[in-house]
């Protein structure tokens, strides 16, 4: 079991000094606008992923005036009770603390208290570009496998470091091509473990999106959805050799699993070009409930889920298939 006893903001957003208790399973939370409904639910999540939803750089979640912020969480789990603290230190520092032991890396902390949030600018997984939806994949992979989050980390880092080298090969900072061999190689062990993890979780995940969909929208509306990989027709060492050229004249990497999408299909038609709002809102709806799901059969107990205004211009079927979902023991 998971559950959130209680928590306490200091000099959070807009909170200067705020605690809250939840002592049911379902906790409705209102108030009028601008009042920090989102901010608590934000909060909540900074728990669980040591970072906020919505907000890149900690600076934007200090109040206004102070110079750091404190979030406090006691949860109650199938181990006991667990203590978080998150701390930003007048310095920049972050700290994280677990039962006032301090993280030496945080990483080793996503996953421990696994949390889905739905909220209305979600809908860009859906109508925005595919570095959206790899940021869904990414948020749940990590949840369920630590060691694909250690993969993540350093792949980014060499894709970071490779595409440098691109910049300084083009502005002939550096003349040495044979370091891109280097990176290549390094480049293999990461990004084949993260295109098998991928291959093995849109396995299991497209399918169960497609039935929720359906349960929800009350139909499938022809919906069709793959995973898109340069990997799926090519070994990752060929697609790097191939496109070195146009790396070096475009100066970044363009082959890889950083570039990976999912394919969303209605009738064989692109779907955020033809769907409506209400069957955007229902395959929103069926990624993050799939993305619950998913989470409550790896970890044994289900995650916390917030959900931030989604129902919103939602007609009562489809509020009530929902809700009919999130409750359901």
């Amino acid at each position: 079991m998971l559950s959130l006893r209680n928590i306490t903001l200091t000099q959070y957003k807009n909170y200067l000094q705020e605690g809250f208790a939840f002592d049911k399973p379902i906790i409705g939370i209102y108030g009028n606008n601008g009042v920090g409904k989102t901010n608590l639910l934000d909060a909540i999540y900074y728990l669980g992923f040591t970072r906020s939803y919505f907000f890149k750089s900690d600076l934007q979640n200090v109040h206004h005036g102070q110079s750091g912020f404190r979030i406090e969480g006691n949860f109650q789990t199938d181990e006991g009770d667990q203590n978080v603290v998150c701390i930003l230190r007048e310095t920049g520092k972050k700290e994280v603390l677990l039962n006032n032991a301090i993280y030496q890396r945080l990483s080793l902390h996503i996953g421990r208290f696994p949390c889905v949030i739905i909220t209305p600018d979600d809908a860009r997984i859906i109508t925005e570009g595919s570095d959206e939806r790899r940021r869904y994949t990414d948020a749940l992979l990590c949840q369920m496998d630590a060691q694909y989050l250690l993969h993540l980390i350093e792949y980014n880092r060499l894709i970071q470091q490779r595409n440098q080298l691109l910049r300084s090969l083009a502005e002939r900072i550096s003349t040495d091509r044979s370091l891109l061999d280097v990176y290549d190689a390094q480049l293999l062990r990461p990004g084949t473990y993260i295109f098998v993890r991928r291959q093995h979780f849109f396995h299991e995940i497209l399918p169960a999106i497609a039935s929720i969909y359906q349960y929800i929208a009350g139909s499938d509306d022809g919906l069709e959805m793959g995973y898109q990989s340069d990997l799926l027709m090519t070994p990752y060492a060929e697609l790097l050799h191939k496109s070195r050229e146009r790396d070096l004249m475009l100066q970044r990497t363009h082959a890889g699993i950083h570039r990976d999408d999912i394919d969303i299909r209605l009738r064989n038609q692109p779907f955020k070009n033809i769907a409506s709002q209400g069957q955007r809102k229902s395959l929103l709806f069926a990624m993050k409930l799939a993305e619950y799901e998913m989470l409550k059969t790896t970890k044994g107990f289900a995650p916390i889920i917030l959900l931030d205004d989604v129902f919103e211009k939602l007609d009562a079927r489809r509020m009530h298939q929902l809700l009919a979902r999130v409750c359901a023991p």
